[in-house]
């Protein structure tokens, strides 16, 4: 580092002698100038006011340097030098040009007199300061032309010198759907030998096919794995089709893939680039030493350019980036037309494996986080019409690179990079939307990686068993990979190499369960299948049986080498696929649901913190298993569940095992809450079902963790405690409820945003529970309830209803059900005046808040519940008027129809005519509904129409509601509203007594005949109100309501007709 008065004067005095010295000391000059600056960028744009003025010219001297290769060469170190990495960032402007000068480096062509070391140095040194300032100078693209420009000219890069190809990039890419032309020069004869001829020795063996001499002639050279053509990956490669699936499964491809350097069958046929022997060559040994230097060089950069690329799409928006999609992910060719050369080319034909891995990490970054841009794809139907939409152009690319990559699989031989071939797959599969695609993908992809589970290398090992946890995971439950689950154990698995199959065998003891004591043998989780599902059985073999083999030498990177398991990392994503498994396919995973649990057991009981957490994330997943298929709306028959006695056998072996232990493992916070997270997974009927010790530990165990310094440990506890409030057989425990509201209270005070935000649910529960108890107990459990506690509650939950909206949300539907919850003792009582006044004002205010769409529709379901009470004043207190207009104001106005919704349910709660105040203020109400009805079709959101049908259904309801509770002072309100929009409101309720059996939001639904019955109802108590006031009435709502009736009566007889 030199301090900035030095600087100062030396980066003058270079700068002066750039300008004034002759051309023959520019090379000097530069040099001094690149070390000055290098790690000093910042510090040259703190000089002087004048050096500031003049500092640009270093980068104009770009004109000088274009005439001299070594003076350009050390210009572009100089820039990258000003850029380095590591250092604070440079101005805006100082980056700019920068970039501008790099891009302009490297746009231009090699000239005959720099020789092709030097134009790679060069090449690769303006690469580097790309990336330098794309990486440490957060340099974020967003003009198209700079995107489009950087993109050209890292594609032209990404192919430079590789063998057979070369082509000429426009200055700039654009977004397009289809790929831009990219023109290729035809490579000579003369000139692709020497390029071609030697090759390093890490050649992988399958890029050896039969090729003729000059087949990498850019004219005549075939499209890899194109049908009925050879080639580079030699011809065996050419049976693995769109369409050929192998006949056998049991087919090993990794022969061809891994046999040793100089066996390949097809060697005597090798390609153009094969290394020959001095006798046949035409060159010397140094011509030779000098070929192999710059394909070296060359390689290099096409790395660099990836590289580069790799940091470029972190710096670009992804909905940008994938505007230009086409011009690097390969699509199917047309008919006649080649296929356009993408990051797969280099993935194919690639010599150097290095190169090959690059490509593949950055179509890997392509592909993460695009299930979006994929989403649109398409091809499930046959698409005959004039043109092809885009969808399909989209599936289209999907199915090729499903082709290729599995192309690559086959024959690649580098360990790191297949690595990274079954990653780039894991990321397509996680991404792709299959349920729109043509099945016959995730086949492929599943036949062809099975034998790569037994790979050498444990690298390769892990991430195939991350590509099968990405098949089993993606919108699961798919009937393709449920047919491929039910595949035979023996399916793809070959016993030849160094792997694990033999393993496989001796893992039958397992899984032959036998019945519990009591239970049928042919009862779901006591029956044994003679296949079990075969993905099952090899992570189950994989986690707990010892290994009987040596591994590769990739072992000795893992600390668990020396164990007599498998790797860590292998058992470690055995254990993520297999709870993966469970959570997609429980229904095939519940045959074999205790041994299962016993695997989880084994895990928690090791030494190895890690193995122990994704034992507690194992049986997590098999508790939500069960969990799911008891929900009431589960679609799962009864005699197809886990039988409860079986669930009480499985949660009694955790809570005598490892589980405790587990729980009060405390300087594992990760462990621990995740150990929380499965304990709140058990079924409530099984729990109900344990030994009385057991369910106080369960409880003893979650109030002592709640108390846990560590935040994600206590919301993981408070969050169980809501789970087990709900239990019937604990809710009606006052001594528990106590307690738990305790312990909730406490941790809704937590300074962690996490924590509070699980307590307010929680405490929602905790509410919930009041009301069920008030509901099926009676008076007697809100007497023993605790008056303090209870007002503590409403103070807690009102002020939570002013923290962020993941607590207020249930801190609001906490306010209601409290409320709700009031007797008129308390109502009274002068400590609760002024919490009440208080929690009502809350709600009020996040009904009329701008609040997040959730967060209103608790607080208009919260103002329901209050109106449910029958001690609260309702229509007397001033508040009444207040929560009215609130809920009369969101009912027309909110954007979100749900939220509307929730607001005319709540308005239609009331059950006596004072509830609703004066006439002046039920007039308010009716007309609010009637104008929401109209307007019930205007939404600026396309997604929010959908839930236009059920406003309307609800609104009609209230408007019914309240012409069965009017008065005569409110008729002439209502007579107004009909003299005015009397057409517009026949057709609306004639909808409404035809839509027929209806679920509304509240879960309930009426029929036709009792909405009929409802508004008879209604006419009948109309009319007689009418015949009290009898010349007084200024019109006859009645018959005009006997009238839409009437209609709907010859509508109907109508249609039976």
């Amino acid at each position: 580092m030199v301090d900035e008065q030095n600087l100062n004067f030396l980066l003058s005095y270079c700068i002066s002698a750039l300008e004034q010295c002759s051309s023959w000391t520019h090379v000097e000059v530069l040099q001094a100038l690149a070390a000055l600056v290098y790690s000093n960028g910042p510090n040259c744009q703190k000089v002087s006011l004048q050096l500031r003025e003049r500092d640009t010219k270093i980068f104009a001297q770009s004109e000088i340097a274009a005439d001299n290769p070594t003076v350009n060469q050390l210009f572009v170190s100089s820039c990258f030098n000003f850029s380095v990495p590591g250092q604070p960032y440079l101005d805006e402007s100082y980056r700019n040009v920068c970039f501008q000068t790099f891009l302009s480096v490297l746009q231009s062509s090699k000239t005959s007199d720099i020789d092709d070391i030097a134009f790679c140095m060069l090449l690769q040194n303006a690469l580097k300061g790309l990336q330098s300032l794309l990486n440490g100078g957060k340099m974020k693209l967003t003009q198209t032309d700079q995107i489009g420009s950087l993109l050209a000219v890292l594609k032209k890069c990404m192919f430079h010198g590789l063998p057979g190809l070369s082509i000429e990039m426009p200055a700039a890419l654009y977004p397009a759907p289809l790929p831009q032309y990219d023109k290729r020069s035809p490579v000579k004869q003369e000139q692709s030998q020497p390029t071609t001829s030697k090759q390093p020795g890490n050649r992988r063996k399958k890029s050896k096919g039969k090729q003729k001499k000059g087949e990498f002639e850019e004219e005549g050279r075939e499209d890899v794995g194109s049908a009925g053509s050879e080639s580079v990956l030699g011809a065996g490669m050419l049976k693995l089709h769109l369409g050929d699936v192998p006949s056998s499964p049991c087919s090993d491809p990794r022969p061809r893939a891994y046999v040793p350097a100089g066996k390949d069958h097809l060697s005597s046929h090798c390609a153009g680039w094969k290394r020959i022997s001095s006798s046949e060559s035409e060159y010397s040994d140094a011509e030779g030493g000098i070929q192999s230097k710059v394909r070296s060089y060359q390689a290099n950069v096409r790395q660099g350019a990836l590289a580069c690329f790799l940091s470029a799409i972190k710096s670009v928006e992804k909905r940008v980036l994938y505007g230009y999609w086409s011009a690097f992910v390969p699509d199917a060719p047309g008919i006649g037309s080649p296929q356009s050369v993408s990051l797969m080319t280099i993935a194919l034909k690639d010599p150097s494996p290095k190169t090959r891995a690059c490509a593949l990490q950055v179509l890997s970054a392509i592909l993460e986080g695009s299930k979006q841009f994929l989403s649109v794809a398409e091809d499930a139907n046959d698409h005959k019409r004039a043109f092809t939409p885009f969808s399909v152009t989209v599936a289209s690319s999907i199915r090729e690179l499903h082709r290729c990559l599995l192309l690559a699989l086959v024959a690649e031989s580098s360990s790191q990079t297949l690595t990274q071939i079954i990653k780039c797959l894991a990321n397509l599969v996680s991404n792709a939307p299959y349920s729109r695609l043509k099945p016959g993908l995730l086949t492929r992809v599943w036949n062809q990686i099975k034998p790569y589970i037994c790979h050498k290398d444990v690298n390769v090992r892990v991430s195939s068993l991350t590509l099968l946890g990405a098949i089993v995971s993606v919108q699961a439950p798919l009937p393709e990979v449920q047919l491929l689950l039910q595949q035979p154990s023996s399916s793809g698995l070959s016993n030849s190499g160094s792997a694990t199959p033999h393993r496989c065998n001796s893992s039958e003891q397992w899984r032959k369960a036998l019945p519990s004591e009591g239970e049928p043998p042919d009862s779901p989780a006591g029956r044994t299948s003679p296949e079990p599902c075969w993905l099952l059985r090899l992570c189950v073999s994989i986690i707990i049986l010892p290994r009987e083999d040596s591994c590769s030498d990739s072992d000795a990177n893992f600390p668990s080498f020396s164990s007599v398991y498998e790797p860590c990392p292998l058992r470690l994503e055995s254990l993520q696929v297999l709870a993966l498994l469970v959570k997609g396919y429980f229904s095939m995973a519940q045959s074999y649901f205790l041994e299962l649990g016993e695997v989880a057991c084994r895990c928690m009981e090791e030494m190895d913190p890690s193995i122990q957490l994704h034992g507690a994330k194992l049986l997590e997943e098999l508790g939500t298993g069960v969990l799911q298929q008891y929900k009431p709306d589960s679609a799962i028959a009864p005699d197809q569940r886990v039988p409860v006695s079986v669930v009480v056998t499985f949660w009694t072996m955790m809570l005598n095992g490892p589980l405790p232990g587990t729980l009060q493992n405390s300087p594992h916070a990760t462990l621990q809450t995740s150990a929380c997270d499965a304990l709140s997974s058990v079924l409530p009927e099984a729990f109900s079902s344990l030994q009385d010790d057991q369910q106080i530990l369960c409880v003893t165990l979650l109030l002592g963790l709640n108390h846990s310094e560590n935040p994600l440990v206590k919301a993981a506890a408070v969050r169980a405690l809501g789970v087990y409030i709900l239990f019937s057989c604990l809710r009606q425990d006052v001594m528990f409820v106590a307690d738990t509201a305790n312990a909730i209270l406490n941790s809704l005070h937590d300074k962690s945003p996490n924590v509070r935000a699980k307590a307010a649910w929680s405490l929602g529960n905790l509410t919930d529970t009041l009301i069920i108890n008030m509901e099926t107990m009676g008076q007697s459990f809100q007497e023993e309830f605790s008056d303090l506690l209870l007002l503590k509650m409403l103070r807690s939950a009102t002020e939570a209803s002013k923290d962020r909206d993941k607590v207020k949300s249930n801190a609001v539907r906490a306010l209601g059900n409290v409320l709700h919850f009031l007797q008129s003792c308390h109502i009274a009582n002068p400590r609760f005046r002024e919490a009440i006044e208080e929690s009502l004002q809350a709600l009020i205010s996040t009904v009329q808040s701008e609040a997040t769409m959730k967060v209103r529709w608790n607080a208009c379901y919260a103002l329901g519940n209050v109106f449910k009470n029958p001690a609260l004043p309702l229509g007397e207190a001033p508040w009444t008027t207040q929560a009215y207009s609130a809920l009369s104001s969101v009912v027309k106005t909110c954007k979100n129809f749900k939220v509307r919704i929730k607001s005319a349910m709540a308005l239609s709660i009331p059950r006596k005519r004072e509830c609703y105040g004066s006439a002046e203020q039920f007039g308010q109400i009716w007309s609010a509904l009637v104008e929401a009805l109209q307007k019930s079709e205007d939404t600026e959101d396309f997604l929010e129409f959908k839930y236009s049908a059920s406003l309307r259904t609800q609104i009609c309801q209230a408007l019914l509601h309240l012409l069965g509770l009017a008065k005569s002072t409110d008729l002439p309100v209502i007579w107004e509203t009909i003299r005015d929009h009397g057409d517009a409101l026949r057709s609306y309720v004639l909808q409404y007594l035809k839509s027929g059996a209806e679920e509304n939001e509240a879960g309930t639904q009426t029929d036709t005949c009792e909405r009929e019955k409802v508004l008879r109802r209604a006419v009948e108590h109309l009319r007689g109100i009418e015949k009290q006031l009898g010349a007084k009435a200024r019109g006859r709502a009645s018959v005009y309501l006997a009238g839409v009736l009437a209609d709907h009566a010859s509508a109907t007889e109508l249609t039976e007709a």
